[in-house]
Formats: C-alpha cells, sequence, structure tokens
C-alpha cells in the first residue's frame, strides 16, 4: 500500500468545498457498482463480486435488513449495502425491471 499516496489524497478531500465533498461521494458509490459484458447477465452488480444488486434489493424489499444480508453475503460491506441502495436510487427502473423478469422466469419455471 502506498501511505505517501493515501495521505496526499485525504488532504486533497479534506481541502474540497462542501459541494465538492458531495460530488465525490457520488462519483466514488457509482464506480462501487460495476456493469461487465458476461458477468451476472451484464446486471449491475457489486464491484468485485457476481452479486447483482437487483439481488440485494429484492431480498431488502422481502423484509431482509442489513445484518441478515451481511450473514447472507459474508463477503460483503455495510458500504457494499450502502452504495448498492444508492444505485437503486439513481436506476430504480432498471432494477425493477431486473427484479420482475428474474421473478417471472421463477414464476414460470415453477409453472
Amino acid at each position: 500500500m502506498n501511505t505517501k499516496l493515501v495521505e496526499s489524497l485525504a488532504q486533497v478531500i479534506e481541502s474540497l468545498a462542501p459541494d465538492e465533498y458531495a460530488l465525490l461521494q457520488e462519483k466514488l458509490k457509482s464506480r462501487a457498482i460495476q456493469k461487465t459484458i458476461g458477468v451476472c447477465g451484464g446486471h449491475a452488480r457489486i464491484r468485485n463480486t457476481r452479486i447483482p444488486v437487483w439481488t440485494i434489493i429484492s431480498l431488502q424489499q422481502q423484509g431482509a435488513d442489513t445484518p441478515e444480508l451481511l450473514r447472507n453475503f459474508p463477503s460483503l460491506t455495510t458500504d457494499d449495502l450502502s452504495n448498492a441502495r444508492f444505485y437503486y436510487t439513481t436506476h430504480q427502473e432498471e432494477i425493477d425491471r431486473a427484479i420482475a423478469s428474474h421473478q417471472y422466469e421463477q414464476e414460470k419455471a415453477i409453472a
């Protein structure tokens, strides 16, 4: 780890105006979610995992709370869950479509 670089970045971040700091936070959150062709069907997923955002949001909508999600997905952190929720707030239609599509496929498989 490059501690000098980290310290330098921390100093720059501390000098940001409030609106610049808010923009930085938004950019960091958006980078925490990835889309890769051929991974998770190309759906938005939590960075460096194969856990789609729609899975987390769907479970949350079904009543799963943060401790339960962290137990079921031990590789995730509270920041990962927060980033997934943030992504949902800015891409709600996309995630709702993915949830509906998956539910339809499950119902079709059961019938």
